[in-house]
């Protein structure tokens, strides 16, 4: 009813605008019609005058009142469409705030856009004397609250995706960065393994005498390296056997060079320096660097005929800086640069000149520095391996001196050889009862001396007699020479006599293989003392002349379990799987080897019919046959820290290898 209501006065309203629309325009009319009058009693000079702009304006007066008017249902349907219109860009504006449309709403419902009413509200109301201006108000009031609340709702909205986007960017970030570190990470490492490759293929060089000057260099500076550790110097200890550092200072290396070979030089140092990373290794090889670059300009310049400075300045700016420290060099070359920044009337091209001779001059005091470093480092190196040496030594010595009162065989003439030869490195204080080893002492006799002579012949009477004070003084005099050397490294005699026997060899092996016999098993070894027999009798071209004879050995196989993914499903701790072979230990005895200088071989012999085990044979000089042993195959390890070991010391061969074990991955 009040909808009935509010029509019909809004009706009613626009029927009072359309009356006072009429009543206005008929009194215009009238109003125009008053003053033509009133401009027709005008003169007749006038009306001449203005008499065609007065038909024109009389014309278009009648063109306007000819238009049609608008009905009052026209009006009606006019103003209809426009609240229409109204009304749905207010729809369409709330669509657009609340982004939920007729199709697309979460409630399903198709009449979204309509307005909702609330009849039994309403009658509720009515029956309270709500009006309905009153309510009315209130739901303008709720919508505008809603409203609101909506604006309120849309805002945290976008904050939460703006937090979300942020979130999203720094993860972003962390995990670029993340990336970097580890790329970085990859690239010290991808350096370090280049740097570590270099090394070996400079060792590899100078072992096959084929050395380029860098590998020799490299040698030097290995052992300043701050990473080196323990494993890796006593590791250096057993390889380095032919890799003796140079005792000379490094940049004299240049001095026998040609101009291809310093510029091949100059890019390995390059090389050697952006891999590198250890700051003592950094600065000999920058100094070096300067070296080079300074005779590279000299060969050059040589080659060309051309000299900067004349040959006897350069000679009195050598002097000049030989003998020199580096810090005094520094402090020169700090005077001299004031002295060309202070101005005055100087040779400059002198100055400058002598500058730069400073600079290699310095870079020459440096590689003396690090290189003095290097031999003291070498020294105690090879003082601390002589000191190894002597305490296993020793420790074999006290081995042999602790079975003394068993019967062995062979044990007296081994001690008067050997006592001989290590009494020096028993400790003060340590007694050998010397009548309980060789037996009673035999008496005296003149026999036993040799005779005085009663003349001389003429060749001895030419000889020079020394007394005992020259002697003595001749002795010392020596012993001054070797002190005062940097060091004195051990070498081992690669050329012995083939025929050259040492004595005290077979006892020492037969102290060693009692020593290995008595050794406890470990919990994962078992002995391994089974020898395989060849398929043919082999004939030797010394067995005329030496009795052939086996060696002797004492074996080991190492087993255990292997925890692959069918053996961690099927089996535990409590149950574990069978055991396999894992690797071997083989320690043969050689102690009366006629040529000592030749170390028994071992080779892998493949039998036909047989892929699971192969034969590794070892083959030896007189007069000691070939011994074969049935092992299984798979591949070794070939590496030091795996537990890899070919030694053939003393008499003994020993071979220790371990398998690779597979891993499978995906």
């Amino acid at each position: 009813s009040d909808d009935r209501y509010k029509e019909t006065s809004s009706r009613r309203d626009g029927g009072d605008r359309d009356r006072d629309r009429d009543r206005h325009d008929r009194s215009r009319h009238h109003n125009e019609g008053s003053s033509r009058r009133r401009r027709d009693s005008d003169s007749e000079d006038d009306r001449g005058r203005n008499r065609d702009h007065t038909s024109s304006k009389k014309k278009s007066r009648k063109d306007d009142d000819r238009k049609p008017r608008e009905t009052s249902e026209e009006r009606a349907a006019r103003k209809a469409l426009r609240k229409k219109e109204k009304e749905e860009e207010k729809k369409s504006l709330e669509i657009a705030m609340t982004n939920y449309s007729n199709a697309d709403n979460p409630f399903n419902d198709a009449n979204l856009a309509q307005k909702f009413t609330w009849a039994k509200k309403r009658e509720v109301e009515k029956k309270k004397g709500i009006s309905s201006a009153e309510s009315a108000r209130r739901d303008v009031i709720r919508r505008q609250e809603a409203k609101i609340e909506l604006e309120n709702l849309n805002k945290k909205r976008a904050e939460r995706e703006r937090e979300r986007e942020e979130r999203d960017e720094e993860m972003l970030r962390i995990q670029r960065a993340s990336e970097q570190a580890q790329l970085g990470d990859w690239q010290a490492q991808e350096e370090e393994f280049h740097l570590k490759q270099a090394k070996r293929r400079a060792e590899i060089r100078i072992k096959s005498n084929r050395a380029k000057p860098i590998d020799i260099l490299a040698m030097n500076i290995k052992l300043i390296s701050e990473s080196r550790g323990e494993e890796e110097e006593e590791e250096d200890d057993e390889e380095d056997i032919g890799l003796e550092i140079d005792v000379d200072e490094p940049y004299t290396i240049f001095d026998n060079l040609e101009l291809d070979e310093v510029e091949e030089l100059s890019h390995d140092i390059k090389f050697y320096l952006t891999l590198d990373k250890d700051e003592r290794c950094a600065e000999f090889w920058r100094a070096m660097l300067i070296v080079c670059e300074d005779r590279l300009n000299e060969l050059d310049t040589s080659r060309k005929g051309q000299s900067v400075v004349a040959p006897n300045i350069a000679q009195e700016m050598s002097a000049k800086m030989v003998g020199k420290t580096y810090e005094e060099l520094t402090l020169l070359q700090g005077q001299i640069t004031r002295k060309l920044g202070g101005g005055g009337v100087i040779d400059v091209e002198y100055w400058e000149a002598l500058l730069k001779t400073l600079v290699v001059w310095k870079a020459k005091a440096k590689l003396n520095q690090i290189h003095q470093i290097i031999l003291q480092k070498r020294l105690d190196q090879l003082k601390a391996r002589q000191m190894r040496e002597a305490e296993k030594e020793k420790a074999e010595l006290a081995a042999v001196l602790a079975m003394r009162s068993q019967d062995v065989e062979g044990n007296v003439s081994g001690l008067r050889e050997v006592g001989e030869e290590h009494t020096e490195y028993l400790q003060e204080g340590d007694e050998i009862d010397l009548d309980s080893l060789m037996g009673p002492s035999i008496p005296y006799d003149r026999a036993m001396s040799p005779e005085p002579f009663d003349t001389l012949s003429r060749e001895d009477q030419d000889l020079q007699v020394v007394d005992q004070w020259e002697d003595w003084a001749e002795i010392l005099d020596k012993r001054r020479q070797v002190l005062n050397k940097q060091f004195n490294p051990k070498k081992r005699n690669q050329d012995q006599d083939a025929g050259e026997q040492h004595p005290d060899d077979e006892f020492v092996s037969k102290i060693l293989f009692d020593k290995e016999a008595a050794k406890q098993l470990a919990g994962n070894e078992q002995a391994f003392n089974i020898e395989a027999s060849l398929q043919r009798q082999q004939t030797y071209m010394w067995q005329d002349k030496y009795r052939p004879r086996k060696p002797r050995f004492f074996n080991r196989v190492h087993t255990g379990y292997e925890w692959n993914k069918y053996n961690q499903t099927h089996y535990d701790h409590d149950n574990p799987p069978p055991k396999v072979v894992q690797g071997y230990k083989f320690n043969l005895f050689y102690p009366d080897l006629i040529d000592k200088s030749v170390a028994p071989t071992y080779e892998i012999v493949k039998e036909p019919g047989t892929e699971d085990t192969v034969l590794i044979k070892f083959r030896s000089g007189p007069p000691y046959e070939d011994i074969a042993f049935r092992i299984v195959n798979r591949e070794w390890e070939f590496s030091h820290k795996r537990g890899y070991k070919s030694v053939f010391d003393r008499g003994v061969l020993q071979l220790h290898f371990n398998f690779k074990r597979q891993f499978y991955r995906r």
